[in-house]
């Protein structure tokens, strides 16, 4: 079930089945002109661009014999946005194919998730969602009528479905539904009880919507399993399940109702590191949506940088992109043409006054809300994502250790000028020595929501510099000499700013900031070419008479310097800085992969 808030971030994606792209693109023009296609092309079909698939061989079976009945949900929570357009692509794909499919509006899953969507909105907010995911299928040329659309209320508060949500909670284990709903349901120290029933009832929709096959995101995982497991002993049977890979972020945007989307604003700062294809949220984005929908990709450019080039296969692009034969500028204006060709129709669709009213309707000012403070911005979705929200700290590692049951995990005591130490799970293993860690000086992001990575709660983030390449490198920030535990990291320039007590995930504050941090031709972690810095150690620098530029600044480690910038742009005076990670925090694209259970 797709969360409206979620958004999508990297794991590494791997094709499951290696048919050319080009041969796809016929399979699909083959199929629109209504010729039948074999069970093994549809079989293909099916399963392109996606990294997993559980059931394989019942799939092809079902192919053999009839159309495959497929389902995807979506519970109606916050407002869709732009990665939407992925499942879209595969639903278009699943339709080439020939497959009966159902588009659930889980409003009841809407609810049960933490209560993200209240229960009087709950109406109008699935209103909003038919009709934006109409408009999207609509933009990429799916025919409504191939399809089923079904809100969960009209089935699941029967009695039949009641009594099996009954029968299933007599045999699943409480173990295995918190294990389920982990990667989906928010998860908090003190669950609710709803938490534990949303993976149930995602597995009993697939018996009640009298599906072959269920469609989702791989964080999908862990309820397709559990489905797979206790469907059999309420009698049911165990159904195929097809997994997209979560694709990197492109713009954060939301599918605008009323104003356009400024996309060329939001593709300026997606992350686009010329020659460096992983955690790439543009190239994803050409890779799962335009592709699966067109059979080509034309890039415009003076002819003195090559000239315009059409692509016929994805391939094709990423090689180019990887040998920097394609600019990052020049990929995004491609991306940006196509994005407002998919999002116009839906622009326009929403200028009636009717959607107009229902989305101030479905997702109300909470500004304007009662009890809220007129002009309050902590009342409004568009707070000012500032660095100062940021509480950065230095922090000293007092113990560092394996994590018991993750062989790629340290567990770290880091003394971070309060009167306990925080707990830290960090992917280092694998970069860092374990005796390289003990005692250093570290900087952290201490503000985040604490989460549990294998069952222990890791309460910061370590941030490090990282190099991409075989071997891929990192390296933890080095805080300025003279630097204590406690002392405040900040940015130059919002030195004032408090920091927010603790981020709230759904509003990414720092997934926000993130792509503006950078490491300097200096070697200093920069945001938008600001240092960042603390105090100390800028007393101390001008104490000693020294200047205060690589005195008092948070330095990236110098044995990293010479892979960093080998083989790089000679104008590119910076590098991104993905940041270090902590348990449970797959979101951070650098290390995603590391936290694959």
């Amino acid at each position: 079930m797709t969360g409206g808030e979620r958004a999508l971030w990297p794991a590494a994606p791997r094709r499951v089945h290696g048919s050319p792209e080009l041969s796809l693109h016929t399979l699909s023009a083959r199929s629109a002109m209504g010729e039948q296609l074999s069970p093994d092309e549809k079989f293909h079909l099916i399963t392109r661009n996606l990294q997993e698939v559980l059931g394989e061989e019942k799939l092809k079976e079902i192919l053999c014999e009839r159309e495959l009945k497929v389902y995807w949900g979506t519970a109606t929570t916050g407002k869709p946005h732009v990665a939407y357009f992925v499942p879209m692509s595969k639903i278009a794909d699943f339709l080439k194919a020939g497959c009966e499919v159902t588009i659930l509006f889980a409003d009841l899953h809407a609810y049960l998730d933490n209560m993200k969507a209240p229960w009087e909105l709950l109406a109008l907010r699935t209103q909003y969602y038919e009709q934006v995911i109409k408009a999207m299928l609509e933009s990429i040329g799916v025919p409504l009528d191939k399809l089923k659309f079904i809100k969960g209320t009209e089935y699941q508060l029967s009695r039949e479905y009641t009594l099996d949500v009954y029968r299933l909670s007599s045999v699943v284990t409480e173990h295995d539904a918190k294990k389920a709903g982990a990667e989906v349901v928010k998860q908090v120290e003190h669950p609710l009880l709803s938490g534990l029933l949303y993976p149930g009832l995602q597995a009993l929709d697939e018996e009640y919507l009298k599906v072959d096959a269920q469609f989702g995101g791989v964080d999908q995982r862990k309820i397709f399993t559990l489905a797979e497991k206790y469907l059999p002993s309420l009698g049911y049977a165990k159904r195929v399940h097809l997994m997209n890979p979560m694709v990197p972020g492109l713009t954060g945007g939301k599918m605008s109702s009323s104003e356009e989307e400024d996309v060329k604003k939001k593709l300026k700062k997606a992350f686009c590191e010329p020659g460096n294809i992983q955690n790439n949220g543009v190239l994803a984005f050409v890779k799962h949506v335009l592709f699966p929908l067109n059979s080509e990709f034309v890039i415009h450019r003076n002819e003195k940088f090559g000239g315009d080039k059409v692509y016929t296969a994805y391939e094709e692009v990423e090689k180019d992109f990887a040998e920097e034969l394609l600019h990052p500028g020049d990929l995004k204006a491609a991306v940006e043409v196509a994005l407002n060709k998919l999002l116009d129709p839906i622009r326009k669709k929403f200028e009636s006054p009717e959607l107009r009213k229902l989305t101030n309707n479905a997702y109300p000012d909470p500004s304007k809300s009662k009890g809220g403070v007129k002009g309050n911005p902590k009342n409004s979705d568009e707070e000012e994502i500032i660095p100062s929200r940021l509480d950065v700290r230095v922090g000293k590692v007092i113990s560092v250790e394996k994590h018991p049951d993750a062989d790629s995990l340290y567990l770290e005591k880091v003394d971070v000028g309060e009167a306990e130490p925080r707990t830290v799970v960090s992917g280092l293993v694998a970069y860092v020595a374990q005796e390289d860690l003990q005692d250093r000086l570290v900087v952290l992001l201490c503000n985040l929501k604490p989460q549990k990575m294998r069952g222990i709660e890791s309460q910061a983030m370590l941030l490090c510099a990282s190099v991409e390449g075989d071997p891929r490198k990192v390296e933890p920030l080095d805080p300025p000499e003279g630097s204590a535990p406690g002392d405040r990291v900040f940015v130059e320039g919002y030195e004032a700013g408090k920091p927010d007590e603790e981020l709230k995930p759904k509003k990414k504050v720092f997934e926000k900031l993130q792509v503006d941090l950078k490491i300097s031709s200096e070697f200093v972690a920069q945001w938008k070419e600001k240092p960042l810095m603390t105090k100390l150690a800028r007393s101390e620098a001008a104490q000693e008479g020294m200047g205060e530029s690589d005195q008092c600044a948070v330095q990236m480690p110098r044995d990293l310097v010479d892979v960093t910038f080998r083989g790089r742009d000679a104008s590119s005076n910076t590098h991104p800085l993905p940041p270090g990670v902590t348990a449970g925090l797959s979101r951070v694209t650098s290390f995603s992969a590391i936290w694959a259970s």
